[in-house]
């Protein structure tokens, strides 16, 4: 199942693959994605899903992504998995920021 409204594709899939430009850059079980998002694209894909409460929505924060922030010139990205099914694509100094945000 193929969509661009995260809220959506959790309630009818058991895994989620995040894609940007063609390339995966997270896949997870649905849960474990809106639990810990890890990838700063699928981050800023999980702030755009609105809140039902009237309140929350107004404060909440919407990221956006800026693909300028990886530095992929000498230190290129990998495939890896962070938590048992939980992968995500990015360069070494990415993936240890994503292990301690776990």
């Amino acid at each position: 199942f193929i969509a661009h409204d995260l809220s959506v594709v959790r309630f009818i899939s058991d895994r989620i693959a995040v894609i940007h430009k063609g390339r995966i850059v997270e896949l997870a079980e649905a849960e474990e994605l809106f639990i810990h998002p890890l990838h700063p694209y699928t981050k800023a894909l999980l702030s755009a899903v609105p809140i039902p409460d009237p309140e929350q929505e107004k404060n909440k924060k919407l990221l956006v992504y800026d693909p300028s922030i990886h530095d992929y010139s000498t230190d290129k990205p990998v495939w890896e998995e962070i938590l048992p099914g939980h992968f995500v694509y990015g360069n070494q100094k990415e993936l240890e920021e994503y292990r301690k945000e776990i």
